[in-house]
């Protein structure tokens, strides 16, 4: 599986942005794909994961209602749609795929592949 993140960039506090995933590999609906960030020396961290089919969604507590994951199984591309950005979700945002199950879950150790990043910068 080969995972392509694009989207991030410089927003202020408030605003929206858009991140995508577009996938490659193995049969996309069957898999789960999720979103993790890591900030300037911290750890990565799970934001939100999506089944397979797109039923099942999964958020972390801090982006709870801000934040709308999606799919579409036909473009092979996964959506972070963020609005009401903070300074505090500035990260690198990576997506990453778990290809042994099609039901979402926020574990970093299921996801066996991974993007390359796109750089999310929210200025106060």
């Amino acid at each position: 599986v080969q995972l392509q993140a694009s989207g991030g960039g410089l927003v202020q506090a408030g605003d929206s942005l858009r991140l995508s995933c577009a996938a490659s590999g193995y049969t996309f609906s069957d898999y789960t794909i999720a979103w993790f960030r890591q900030a300037p020396g911290k750890e990565r961290l799970f934001v939100a994961a999506i089944g397979g089919s797109g039923a099942t969604t999964v958020y972390a507590d801090s982006v709870e209602g801000r934040f709308t994951i999606s799919r579409n199984n036909v473009k092979n591309t996964v959506y972070l749609q963020m609005d009401s950005l903070k300074p505090e979700d500035t990260a690198v945002y990576y997506c990453a795929a778990d290809i042994t199950t099609a039901v979402a879950a926020p574990l970093i150790s299921e996801y066996e592949y991974w993007g390359q990043g796109t750089l999310v910068t929210v200025s106060s």
